[in-house]
């Protein structure tokens, strides 16, 4: 039996144990054979000592990630717990650096393997495809990207932009004018700007055009230029609409093109035009594409699952087909 007992200055114990120790939760249920019990800022660990250093090792790794990252999130101690990709890439990059800081002074950074590599490829050229599942960050890492990039005075303005594809329902029905109509299907990157920016600002931005979101029909015949673009869900472009927003571009832009291909809602006699871009633009020098996977995801961690679950189902369906 042994008994190891740990402190941590500067730590507020909530932050590292969760409320109601909901955190320290997910370690006592991975490890059901040790006692974990916390007082304050210090906790003690009794059990066997190979299973004791195992906890001791897990809690100081959520220590350390909670003073680099300035947050522990529950995803984050589960992937800890179980060992996943996430906490290594966390701990083991340790120049990944803030990309911009949001509301309230929020620090928002890389936090995944491929978000990093987008970071890393919008710096070195001015068109990136991030492509990959719901969940991984893809949009949300891009607006921060154009955040800064505005910020530092680098463009003059963001574009964030996505077709209207209706899925289900017809525009002419929903209520309101061509705005209210189109809105729904632009809420997911306001959903991102609201992270970035307080809300009278984000206002005075969208209302002086400095920040403009619109559907992609509204790009034809325009030269987007001195400014940051992002096309996201652009998996339901078909191949003259993604065309069309390419040859906007001007000489000083840089363009973020998101998308998810396994979730495509044109109609079944269409084909998605980002297959096509992604094999005829591959190889052209300034062009990158990122490829994130299930390792990337940083929504509830069922999320991960529910992708995984999908691709195998889809994999098992497509050898039956052959």
């Amino acid at each position: 039996m042994s008994q190891i007992v740990l402190t941590f200055d500067g730590i507020d114990p909530i932050e590292l144990f969760g409320q109601r120790e909901n955190k320290l939760n997910l370690v006592r249920q991975a490890f059901p054979d040790v006692l974990i019990t916390s007082r304050g800022n210090a906790i003690k660990i009794s059990g066997e000592k190979k299973m004791a250093q195992q906890v001791k090792s897990k809690i100081e790794m959520m220590a350390r990630l909670l003073r680099k990252q300035e947050q522990l999130t529950l995803p984050m101690v589960v992937d800890l717990v179980n060992g996943g990709e996430l906490y290594k890439f966390q701990m083991n990059n340790t120049h990944i650096g803030t990309i911009v800081h949001g509301q309230h002074g929020k620090a928002i950074k890389a936090r995944t393997r491929n978000q990093k590599r987008l970071v890393e490829a919008v710096q070195l050229g001015d068109i990136v495809f991030a492509i990959g599942p719901a969940g991984t960050g893809k949009t949300y890492t891009a607006v921060a990207l154009a955040t800064a990039a505005l910020k530092n005075r680098q463009v003059k303005k963001i574009i964030l932009t996505r077709p209207a594809v209706e899925a289900g329902e017809s525009l002419g029905f929903l209520p309101g004018d061509l705005q209210e109509k189109v809105d729904p299907y632009l809420r997911p990157l306001y959903d991102a700007l609201d992270d970035m920016f307080p809300k009278e600002k984000l206002q005075h931005l969208i209302q002086s055009r400095t920040i403009e979101v619109a559907p992609l029909a509204f790009m034809r015949g325009r030269t987007l230029d001195n400014a940051f673009i992002i096309l996201d869900e652009a998996q339901n472009c078909t191949t003259t609409q993604l065309k069309m927003f390419l040859t906007r571009l001007g000489p000083s832009a840089k363009c973020i093109i998101t998308g998810d291909l396994s979730q495509i809602d044109l109609p079944r006699n269409q084909r998605s035009g980002l297959f096509k871009a992604l094999d005829i633009l591959k190889g052209i020098r300034g062009i990158h594409t990122i490829r994130f996977n299930s390792d990337d995801v940083v929504r509830h961690t069922l999320v991960k699952s529910i992708i995984m679950a999908y691709d195998e189902a889809r994999v098992d369906r497509q050898q039956e087909e052959e």
